[in-house]
């Protein structure tokens, strides 16, 4: 997991405060339901020690998925987003060349890409065809059901 994961201020502290709660509220949970279980008698036949031991493992598993994406976060400022080309927290309205709609996303990190929010991953088909494009500039991005043309109509911070 070596990859930088960019992303903002808030979405950071986001990931802070639940790596926070996982370690010092759920984790401790964890160990006293396995106590628990444990205490029940033979744990060859204890399927309630068997699920503990295993949502133990789904917790240390997110853990530590959680301690390597901070590890590896790099926090932006919005203050120093260059708008005149499409780059990761910039706003991006575009017009499908096809259809002739238009829609604004907002190109984020993964972690917090939602298309209900209008915000697509970096990562995404749309979101890596439309790096570094300029104003006016037509990109031609490859999605599973095709080649999509839009058109940049708009880039804001």
């Amino acid at each position: 997991m070596a990859d930088t994961n960019y992303v903002t201020q808030e979405t950071f502290d986001k990931m802070q405060a639940e790596l926070h709660q996982l370690k010092t509220v759920d984790r401790p949970a964890a160990s006293k339901a396995i106590a628990e279980a444990r205490e029940k008698g033979d744990l060859k036949e204890n399927a309630e020690y068997d699920a503990a031991k295993e949502a133990q493992g789904l917790l240390e598993a997110k853990i530590k998925y959680l301690e390597g994406v901070i590890a590896t976060a790099r926090i932006l400022n919005e203050d120093s987003i260059d708008a005149s080309r499409v780059s990761i927290l910039t706003k991006v309205t575009v017009t499908n060349m096809a259809t002739k709609k238009q829609f604004t996303y907002q190109i984020v990190s993964e972690k917090e890409a939602s298309l209900k929010d209008g915000k697509i991953s970096v990562t995404s088909p749309i979101g890596s065809g439309l790096l570094g494009k300029v104003v006016g500039e037509v990109a031609e991005v490859t999605v599973p059901a095709g080649k999509i043309s839009f058109r940049i109509d708009n880039i804001t911070v």
